[in-house]
């Protein structure tokens, strides 16, 4: 292409990427509300970032709507995350302020108190949706140690109730007459919602926000039709309602309703949850992984420009038997360097497996990275992950049978190999996904998935991703095999004795600290939105990083596999996807470095429900990374000794 078609290119493209920036594409149309039009109030489950464990929201004694919960239909990535979305008994019209609305008036006993006084101490959140949009709480947190402003800060959900402390945490506000160490319900929900109007652009309003502040008040009981006396203390000190040494608690839910004008446009009502970050963070995570590339390409141009011109140069010279047998470094195992592998056809199966996992994440950032997958579309990352590991299952059907017949050309066992393809990454994954289910389900917890959800699992993989793999596997074996640029000596070549760092588990162990270097900071705010139930909307950032990643795979295997090459050693295959495949096991010992620093995790259960998913994640990372540089180096030696003169 030239340089002006280039140029034009990149132009399209940056249009096309404004023009998505500027058009915000969550997953759902605006809806627009006529004054005193009802507006739906849903809840969701109770979560908590202490146990991990969601709950059903009326799991716990909450007053529940006239005539009955009925639950909202939830898609398949809603219902892997733990989603259970139910109608509330709270009523909302469009512009209608409320104040001190009596729900219901529920008399306690021991054992529902007691609940309640469990789950404030685990720090549980409710959380509710109206009009697609998650409540969010107010907190003030400092946002530097020595900085005395405070930054406005929002969350997601709202605090079940809770429990003074002193001194006090940078998200606890306790009311007065609060008592160190006690229980406080908070029984009272003070709702403000924010309208945009735009008579010129469509009619009605829009809601582009959705607040909550909750209280605690001790109500008398009130007669039947009437509001109670405390009603007039709301925005004073009321009483708060202690929850302990109480054998029967009479506790009244109340809420009220202000609605607000807002010029805030409906394409930017996400901007509160997402906004809790400095992007100076990200960009000297960019900063430091280009750092680590541009290290790695100056040392793989060395290598290509100046030590490998050098070696053909000589090598191409070489013309009598005496100049041959003086032959070192790299072109002395030219005889060996692509002997098939111990495994071969283990190797082959786990490269496929790496390109199916590398399809489905460049798609998915690529589509995040452009606003299709937006938070505002709940489950959507998750159902869209999902959906493209099954249809990439084509490609590691392809790859897995190409690389089987490179390796062994008469192909008589790719049947098994593409069986070993189609379920071995795959049933790794879903035997830890059903055993931690098991533990879930036993806690009770909404986040165990129903037998009908297993089945559904199982179905996009021996209906869709298994025939899929065959597919694949099958358009690969028609392919011609491989050819190597030289031919394999019948006697293997016998390895001389190596240095020490240049040892097997040396080398690779060495080689997976820079791929693990250049994604370790964003690695933290992912883990975060996991772990934490933040949002996660840095896919920019992201996908930068990625494919940084995928430079310094691909360059830290070429530098390593050449030294290794040139101290006469031919064993590559294998180590050349450990090499980068390596940095999995150090995002997994950052894993454990995060959860005994971060996170406050009190159950067994949630422990290792965290280690479980953090094993499978560090398993795909370790297929990604191992692929990338097995690829780069396989492109690397067939390359170099393609260029070379060899008898």
């Amino acid at each position: 292409m030239s340089t002006r078609g280039v140029l034009i290119a990149t132009f399209v493209a940056l249009q096309l990427w404004l023009s998505v920036e500027a058009f915000y594409l969550p997953g759902v149309a605006p809806r627009q509300y006529e004054d005193n039009e009802s507006v739906d109030v849903k809840v969701n489950t109770l979560s908590s970032t202490k146990t991990q464990m969601p709950y059903e929201y009326y799991s716990l004694a909450f007053c529940e709507p006239k005539g009955g919960k009925k639950r909202s239909e939830e898609n398949l990535g809603e219902l892997l995350r733990g989603d259970r979305i139910y109608n509330s008994p709270y009523t909302f019209e469009m512009g209608v302020s409320k104040t001190c609305e009596v729900v219901c008036t529920r008399t306690m006993d021991e054992k529902q108190a007691k609940q309640f006084m469990k789950m404030v101490d685990e720090e549980y959140r409710v959380n509710m949706i109206v009009d697609n949009l998650p409540v969010a709480y107010r907190t003030y947190s400092a946002r530097r140690p020595d900085d005395e402003q405070l930054k406005h800060v929002a969350e997601a959900g709202f605090p079940l109730g809770i429990v003074p402390r002193v001194p006090a945490t940078w998200n606890m506000h306790p009311q007065k007459h609060m008592s160190e160490g006690n229980h406080y319900l908070y029984n009272h929900l003070r709702f403000i919602l924010f309208y945009h109007e735009d008579e010129g652009a469509y009619e009605g309003k829009r809601i582009v926000g959705f607040e909550v502040e909750p209280i605690s008040i001790k109500y008398t009981t009130p007669k039947a039709g009437e509001k109670p006396a405390e009603c007039d203390k709301t925005k004073d000190t009321p009483t708060p309602l202690q929850l302990d040494n109480q054998k029967n608690v009479e506790v009244t839910f109340t809420y009220s309703v202000d609605w607000k004008p807002s010029g805030l446009r409906w394409a930017s009502r996400w901007d509160v949850y997402l906004h809790m970050t400095d992007n100076q963070i990200h960009w000297f995570s960019i900063i430091n992984s280009l750092m680590i590339v541009l290290f790695l390409t100056g040392m793989v141009a060395m290598i290509l420009m100046r030590t490998l011109n050098q070696d053909f140069r000589r090598y191409n010279q070489l013309e009598t038997a005496e100049d041959a047998q003086e032959e070192t470094g790299w072109k002395l195992v030219h005889g060996d360097v692509f002997r098939p592998p111990t495994r071969n056809e283990l190797l082959a199966v786990y490269v496929g497996t790496g390109v199916q996992v590398f399809g489905m994440t460049l798609v998915t950032m690529v589509c995040a990275a452009l606003g299709l997958l937006s938070p505002a579309n709940r489950g959507g990352l998750m159902l869209a992950m999902l959906l493209l590991f099954v249809f990439m299952g084509c490609l590691a059907g392809y790859y897995s049978a190409r690389y089987y017949k490179m390796f062994n050309p008469k192909g008589t066992e790719w049947k098994r190999v593409t069986l070993r393809t189609a379920l071995m990454f795959p049933g790794i994954v879903f035997s830890v996904f059903l055993l931690l289910n098991l533990l879930i389900a036993g806690q009770k917890s909404a986040g165990a998935v129903s037998f009908w959800v297993l089945v559904s699992i199982m179905l996009l993989w021996f209906g869709i991703s298994v025939p899929l793999v065959f597919l694949g596997s099958y358009f690969g074996m028609k392919k011609a095999p491989v050819e190597f640029p030289v031919r394999t000596n019948q006697i293997p070549r016998q390895i001389p004795d190596q240095a020490w760092y240049m040892q097997p588990a040396f080398s690779i162990l060495i080689g997976g600290i820079l791929p693990f270097g250049a994604v370790f900071i964003e690695l933290f705010f992912i883990l975060s939105s996991l772990w934490l139930h933040q949002f996660y909307y840095m896919f920019t950032f992201l996908f930068i990083v990625f494919v940084i990643l995928v430079l310094t795979c691909a360059e830290i295997t070429i530098v390593l596999c050449y030294f290794q090459l040139c101290s006469e050693d031919y064993h590559w295959w294998w180590r050349s996807y450990l090499t980068s495949g390596s940095s999995a096991l150090y995002l997994f010992a950052y894993s454990v470095f995060y959860f005994f620093t971060k996170l406050d995790m009190d159950r067994f259960v949630s422990a290792l429900m965290f280690f479980g998913y953090m094993f499978t994640i560090s398993y795909g990372f370790f297929c990604l990374t191992g692929t990338i540089g097995f690829l780069a180096c396989f492109l690397f030696v067939r390359k170099i000794y393609a260029s070379v003169k060899v008898d």
